[in-house]
């Protein structure tokens, strides 16, 4: 592949949180070799030398990686390749790797066979948002460093997966218990592999072959009917619970003994008892999309609940900010600083998640079962005009303003009645709206989705049918 002096982004592929795109149509070699050249420019401008690069296990993204780093040693910066694994291992590379001051995955994350994308890390903090953005201006004005005299930059393997199990259990007291673990036919099904066989119990694999084709079910553990498998293995099993993982492992399922699903904010209210212990009175962080359950679970507790926006890259500079040990979202990715590194990665959640029931001293069907039940609505996504979604958050916050409604406007507009609570949120990464309800009784939801389809109607909408993610 020639070296560009400039290109053109899909302008669909620059995103909020990452960059993504379909292969072949608005995501290419191409692309990757542009990533490649401004983000080492970028690097290189920093004082920096070098950068991390790994990749999941769907089929394009060898080849991505190939030109991603051709990007990154014509800009004259080294390249550090971690091979194939979950998104997590890269984070941990960037953090513990001495010669590296960032790191790119290439990871398609939950999306469908044929997506594929980049998630970035620059000096140890998220690269998102305008740092996105600043790739597209850099590489449409061809605004790139090149290798001085020559001194194009160099490539190195190493293999890091033994020592990044090896830290999963780094300080692990947790009970020898029978667990189910569904990788989903992504990335992290070699660490859990390793991982599992170095924890006491029982532990059952689902699908830790990698195959970018997954032809088992989609790797997305959020939503429910792709932990089918999982439920029947715990139940045939007999077993303690069950976690999934999504495509790159950054992203948490969980079920309990008796094929409940244990959902993020569910699973964050179990951290968060846990860590509590240890580190009293801090501060805990969810999105706006979790129950009001969890934040009245973390003031019960004596921790401080915090509502913040959604989006990993959000949540992972507001944990730095107000010095956080533990975060979550909705979406299965959690973030623990507390004994770790403050990144989002499921399978040390799901060490922790051990962990956390022998520290409480319970099983996780009863930490499961002594939550207080509410009734809400799943993540309902629908389509929207790119061009209106924002602006209709905009007229509903307005209209709210002038009445005497309770909102929080952190992220969208969330809205709390007696009922309980429902948002209204315009989507980083797609044209959709997405909207979430939850209240103390059936009737209860029904007047807060009623109120939501007031709003939308308003603004000239209506929910009509969901989307996918």
């Amino acid at each position: 592949m020639t070296a560009r002096t400039s290109h053109e982004f899909h302008p669909t592929s620059l995103r909020e949180y990452d960059i993504r795109g379909i292969i072949g149509e608005t995501l290419d070699e191409d692309d990757a070799y542009a990533i490649g050249r401004g983000f080492g420019t970028l690097i290189a401008r920093a004082g920096g030398t070098a950068v991390a690069t790994g990749y999941d296990g769907r089929t394009s993204s060898p080849m991505l990686e190939d030109a991603l780093i051709k990007g990154l040693n014509d800009a004259g910066v080294d390249a550090v390749s971690i091979g194939m694994g979950p998104t997590p291992m890269l984070y941990y590379a960037e953090c513990v790797l001495e010669q590296v001051q960032g790191g790119i995955e290439i990871t398609g994350s939950h999306n469908p066979a044929n997506y594929n994308g980049f998630k970035m890390v620059f000096q140890g903090r998220p690269f998102f948002g305008a740092d996105i953005q600043k790739l597209g201006t850099m590489a449409a004005s061809g605004d790139w460093e090149a290798a001085v005299d020559d001194a194009v930059g160099s490539i190195e393997h190493i293999d890091i997966m033994d020592e990044y199990v090896a830290r999963l259990t780094k300080n692990f007291t947790g009970a020898a218990l029978k667990i189910g673990w569904d990788a989903g036919n992504g990335a992290a099904g070699p660490v859990i592999e390793k991982l599992t066989a170095n924890l006491p119990g029982e532990h059952h694999l689902l699908f830790t072959d990698v195959d970018g084709n997954f032809p088992n079910h989609h790797p997305d553990p959020t939503e429910e009917k792709n932990l089918a498998d999982l439920k029947a293995l715990v139940a045939n099993k007999k077993l303690d619970f069950g976690v999934a993982f999504d495509g790159d492992g950054d992203r948490i399922g969980a079920i309990d003994g008796e094929g409940r699903v244990i959902w993020g904010d569910q699973l964050l209210q179990i951290f968060a008892e846990d860590v509590l212990k240890s580190e009293p009175g801090t501060t805990i962080i969810a999105d706006v999309k979790a129950s009001q359950a969890l934040y009245d679970r973390i003031a019960a507790l004596g921790g401080k609940p915090l509502m913040w926006k959604t989006g990993h890259s959000l949540i992972k500079s507001k944990m730095k900010e107000v010095s956080s040990p533990l975060a979550g979202e909705m979406s299965g990715h959690v973030f623990f600083k507390h004994d770790y590194y403050g990144f989002d990665d499921a399978p040390y959640a799901a060490v922790r998640l051990i962990q956390a029931a022998t520290n409480i001293g319970k099983s996780v069907t009863q930490l499961r079962n002594d939550m207080v039940e509410m009734i809400n609505t799943p993540e309902m996504r629908f389509q929207v005009d790119e061009s209106r979604k924002f602006p209709v958050i905009e007229e509903i916050l307005e209209r709210l303003s002038a009445s005497s409604a309770d909102v929080n406007n952190t992220d969208g507009a969330r809205v709390n009645t007696e009922d309980g609570w429902w948002l209204l949120r315009a989507s980083n990464t797609q044209d959709v709206l997405v909207a979430r309800a939850e209240a103390k009784s059936k009737e209860g939801l029904e007047r807060l989705m009623a109120q939501i389809d007031e709003q939308l109607a308003l603004s000239g909408l209506e929910r009509g049918e969901t989307v996918g993610h």
